[in-house]
């Protein structure tokens, strides 16, 4: 009876190990599958670009997932890709500082992150509203600033000595690994660190959990949903960085098309409830190369181009239907049991 006991509680603790870092698990299946369909032709480079090309996306998601956790949303993450990019071009041509140029990137960030939170948590307006409006204003801006200039596209300047700099940082290795590989592994550790180990992290937690709650407990409720939208900024900007690092230009009116989508998506296979208040940050890079490998899956079986983005929605709605459906039936099979 004891060794009965002891053996129920044992699958009881993994199976809640395994619920608590299914996104391991869900990484590791669509690797697998990624690996069964490439019949064998894939190798470490393309298991290493799979980082690389989840970097810009990765860093994005984790601004959205620290914003989806309070509650809210941000469709504007890629319409700030666009702007912050184009302008940091502007900035980087003008000035040639590699260091201006990253400085200046994480400001605009600061600033339209700024924008934002202040609509939203100052103002008390809708995020939805807000963030859709946003993602119309920052791209507009992005594109009426480049006709302005004559130009068809913002490029940087590759007569100079720091664009070699730049772009060649784009492109390092460190060990096989790409430095923006490794860029996104930072993010992460830096999230995750500040999500469950700072102060600031546990009121995130508790506004998305019980925003009443987490005023009456005496969380400035205002200020976090401020500060959560500015940080999500901030990464816009690091992420338009290393984008420009990584191909030397942008185009306003693709670069980060759909980015908004993607990020939902990486934050909800990562396992956080879009309802706010329950998942971990950590789980936001396997979900953004997890998504990463479905589009390079989509690729290698030779679907069309415009098909795409619906195979990809349809995975967005699937994950999303099963992460509401998941604590219905165990809240319907504990009251079975009982």
């Amino acid at each position: 009876m004891g060794n009965q006991t002891l053996a129920t509680k044992k699958s009881a603790s993994f199976g809640k190990l395994v619920g608590n870092y299914i996104f391991v698990v869900i990484f590791l299946a669509i690797f697998a599958a990624y690996l069964i369909i490439n019949q064998g032709a894939t190798t470490w480079s393309g298991v290493m670009n799979i980082l690389r090309h989840s970097a810009v996306v990765g860093i994005l998601s984790f601004g959205m997932g620290l914003v989806i956790i309070t509650g809210g949303i941000d469709l504007s993450v890629g319409s700030m890709l666009s702007l912050i990019g184009g302008l940091t071009v502007v900035v980087f041509n003008r000035t040639h500082s590699v260091v201006l140029t990253l400085l200046f990137a994480l400001l605009a960030g600061l600033v339209c992150g700024l924008i934002n939170g202040l609509f939203i948590g100052v103002a008390k307006m809708p995020a939805f509203i807000v963030t859709l409006a946003t993602m119309l204003i920052y791209r507009s801006i992005a594109q009426f600033y480049l006709r302005t200039m004559g130009l068809s596209i913002y490029s940087m300047d590759a007569s100079h000595a720091s664009y070699d700099a730049l772009y060649g940082f784009g492109q390092a290795k460190v060990a096989t690994v790409p430095v923006v590989g490794i860029m996104l592994l930072l993010v992460t550790a830096v999230m995750v660190y500040i999500s469950t180990m700072t102060k600031f992290g546990k009121q995130v937690y508790a506004i998305g959990s019980n925003e009443k709650a987490a005023h009456l407990a005496g969380i400035n409720v205002t200020l976090i949903r401020v500060m959560v939208y500015v940080t999500t900024g901030i990464l816009a900007g690091l992420a338009a960085f290393l984008w420009l690092a990584m191909n030397g230009s942008v185009d306003p009116a693709t670069i980060g098309k759909s980015y908004e989508m993607y990020a939902i998506a990486a934050v909800v296979i990562g396992g956080i409830s879009m309802s706010g208040g329950k998942g971990r940050l950590l789980g936001v890079l396997f979900g953004a190369m997890s998504y990463n490998i479905i589009d390079k899956i989509i690729a290698s079986l030779g679907f069309d181009a415009l098909i795409n983005d619906t195979i990809k929605g349809s995975i967005l709605l699937v994950a999303v239907f099963v992460q509401m459906a998941v604590p219905l039936l165990r809240s319907r099979l504990k009251k079975g049991s009982n």
